[in-house]
């Protein structure tokens, strides 16, 4: 029998340092004050200074380490010394949640390369580099880590209405998420992804725009609440999903066929 309790189920981040991109809205804000509910001390990243100062005041004033620190994801060098200045300030890193994303909301042909050339570095390329990064710190020092990838359910259909890069990317990140996972796996690194369905967001907010109220073609006729989010990203970072690697969790209310 295991002498692991029962349940076998712990959420606290205590002592741990959690870097986070694109907390200056939507999932990533969210998911960062999320994490430092549950006891971490956060680096917030993201591309606008201000948000990211306005959300360090506020956590700060709950009593939450945390670091703001400006990033364009896209700028591979800048994600390095991210990484380098969220240790400096804050001590090291355990835990990296890559949220920074772009939609496209273009077709294919139409797509100018400078716009597939943002989307890819911003999407995958971007995660890549800080993955990466991160892993050769933990590695270097023999602690364990946890790296959440946010994926989507573009990742698994695409209906021709445009967006099918940001399809693309999608699903190349939940592949690097299996991939890496076996090759870290040795180095008690886990690598797993959340692929969300239609969720409540700024981004979201752009799309209901251009094509109206989605919602209505969905089962239960509902937009996800980011909140609804949360249960998934503290397993994936907490002592509860040891066992678990290279796994994409979907979360989408039964709004996508399977």
């Amino acid at each position: 029998m295991s002498d692991l309790p029962l349940p076998n189920f712990d959420v606290d981040l205590s002592g741990q340092v959690a870097l986070v991109t694109g907390t200056s809205s939507g999932l990533g804000n969210r998911f960062a004050r999320v994490l430092a509910a549950a006891g971490a001390d956060v680096a917030l990243c993201a591309r606008r200074a201000d948000r990211l100062d306005a959300l360090a005041d506020e956590l700060r004033a709950s009593g939450v380490r945390c670091a703001p620190i400006p990033l364009d994801v896209t700028d591979a060098e800048a994600c390095i010394a991210a990484v380098g200045r969220a240790e400096d300030e804050l001590g090291p890193l355990s835990i990296l949640v890559n949220n920074a994303g772009i939609p496209d909301a273009a077709y294919a042909a139409k797509m100018p390369l400078d716009l597939v050339d943002r989307v890819l570095d911003t999407n995958l390329r971007g995660p890549w580099v800080l993955s990466c990064e991160l892993a050769r710190r933990l590695i270097a020092r023999k602690a364990p880590g946890r790296i959440v990838n946010i994926s989507s359910m573009g990742a698994h259909s695409y209906t021709g209405g445009g967006a099918a890069l940001y399809s693309v990317t999608k699903a190349a990140v939940e592949r690097m998420t299996e991939t890496l996972s076996v090759e870290w796996a040795r180095f008690h690194i886990n690598v797993n992804a959340i692929a969300p369905g239609a969720f409540a967001s700024e981004m979201m907010d752009g799309m209901l725009e251009r094509v109206g109220d989605i919602s209505q073609a969905f089962p239960r006729k509902r937009l996800g609440d980011p909140a609804q989010l949360d249960s998934t990203l503290l397993y994936l970072v907490s002592p509860s999903s040891e066992l678990v690697t290279g796994t994409v969790i979907k979360v989408d209310d039964g709004q996508t066929g399977r």
